[in-house]
Formats: C-alpha cells, sequence, structure tokens
C-alpha cells in the first residue's frame, strides 16, 4: 500500500486515513451518506466501504444509528480502523472482512439498511486506472452479484441505497425490479443541462407495491466547466442531508 494519508471530509467535520495513490474518497462517497434516512437504533451496513468515505460521513450525521464497514481489503480496512478512532466512532462503527461475491449464511437479513459504492468498471473494458485503485474501480464481483448481496444481508422490507453509473441504470432496475419495492432513483448531473453520470438507487426488499419514482436529481455545479458548486450541492458537501424531493 502507499503512503497513507489523514484528509478531512464535510468541511473538516471528518477525517479519514487512505492511500495517497490508491482509491480516494469522493464526491460519489458523500452523495451516497447524504442520502439516507435512519431511524435510532438501526444497524446499516457500507457493503465494500474501503477507507471509510461513506461510512464516516453517514455516521457522523445519522448519530444515532449503528454501523458496520465491510470489505475485501484487509490492509485498507487497517485505514478504516484507524478512522474509527480518529472520528470517535468506535462505540457505533465497527468494520468486518467480507466477499460481496461470498456473504456468509450470519450475514442473511442481518441489517437495517445496506448502503453501497460498487466497483464502476468491468475487467478489460477500461484502461487500468494506477496503482492502488484496480480494486475499487473494477467490477471483480458481477452488478448483478452485488446486488444479490445487498438484498441477502438487508431484513425483509428493508433499504437498500447505492450510487452507480447512470448508464447501468437499466441493469440495476432488471434485477430489482422482481426482488424489491418502492425504488426511488435520483440523478446526480455534473452542471444544468447536462446528462446525469451517476444515479442513486433506493429500494426496500421484498415489498411489491408502489410505482418505481424518478427525481428531479441534484446539480452540482453552478455551470459546466465552472468550479463553483450550487447551493444545494455545497450544503450536502458540509454535512446536511441529501432531500431525495
Amino acid at each position: 500500500m502507499s503512503t497513507i494519508t489523514e484528509d478531512w471530509l464535510l468541511n473538516e467535520q471528518v477525517r479519514i486515513f487512505q492511500p495517497e495513490r490508491g482509491y480516494r474518497a469522493g464526491l460519489d462517497a458523500i452523495l451516497l451518506a447524504a442520502s439516507l434516512n435512519a431511524r435510532a437504533g438501526e444497524q446499516i451496513l457500507d457493503l465494500g466501504c474501503g477507507a471509510g468515505g461513506a461510512l464516516f460521513t453517514a455516521a457522523w450525521r445519522l448519530s444515532d444509528a449503528q454501523f458496520t464497514g465491510a470489505d475485501l481489503d484487509s490492509e485498507i480496512l487497517k485505514c478504516t480502523e484507524k478512522g474509527i478512532a480518529a472520528n470517535a466512532f468506535q462505540e457505533r462503527v465497527t468494520v468486518e472482512i467480507a466477499n460481496a461475491a461470498r456473504l456468509s449464511a450470519e450475514w442473511e437479513n442481518r441489517f437495517d439498511q445496506v448502503m453501497s459504492n460498487p466497483p464502476y468498471f468491468e475487467p478489460g473494458r477500461i484502461t487500468v486506472p494506477g496503482e492502488g485503485r484496480e480494486r475499487a474501480y473494477m467490477a471483480e464481483v458481477p452488478l448483478n452479484d452485488w446486488l444479490k448481496a445487498m438484498l441477502f444481508a438487508v431484513k425483509p422490507k428493508g433499504r437498500i441505497t447505492l450510487i452507480h453509473r447512470a448508464g447501468m441504470l437499466g441493469d440495476i432496475l432488471a434485477y430489482l425490479m422482481p426482488r424489491s419495492g418502492q425504488i426511488e432513483i435520483l440523478p446526480v448531473r455534473s452542471a444544468p443541462g447536462e446528462a446525469a453520470k451517476r444515479v442513486i438507487v433506493t429500494a426496500r426488499k421484498g415489498l411489491r407495491r408502489g410505482e418505481t419514482i424518478l427525481h428531479e436529481g441534484v446539480v452540482m455545479h453552478q455551470r459546466k466547466g465552472a468550479p463553483a458548486y450550487t447551493d444545494r450541492a455545497a450544503s450536502v458537501l458540509s454535512g446536511d442531508p441529501l432531500n431525495w424531493a
């Protein structure tokens, strides 16, 4: 693993330790965490938590919930454990080594919610983006298997939430619709008028009622090519919830 850096998220309210040259927490993780709501005492799993970008930002805001981070990479989980201590999350956040392709039977129906930022690309379809980034960007576990693992781990009628490439929305819905209900989709656009590059999708396990809802979505930047964030995006990046409506 490359040199570990200490970084800050949510306007320096959350600390994270992550490889300097590896996959680094970004907007996707923060948006995913901000999209969650939870009741007091709920158990929430972050499947493929990495160094804790989504895990920590969700735990910081949802202070009455309990969190488990799961990842196959034991080395990156050392960073996650360091971040848990640095953020004083020891009473509410734990991590476990787990393979999304082969979750053990004890994980079935275990959590009230499961969130995930799955790998985005399949091997052979892109150039490897750099040392340490392969596992984060290249789908060692096919998307359907990843969704299967999320539904496996969540309780009946529990909620799963993921962020993924907008181009994969059809595949996501094709898998979820026979197996879940109350599906909602939140597009994420870089600038006004641009096509969405990301979608956040939420669904409840085993339900068959309710139409699929496509929300207007969130626009990140005020205009194409401009660094300035919209007011809504800036509030999310500072720790406010991302409202679906």
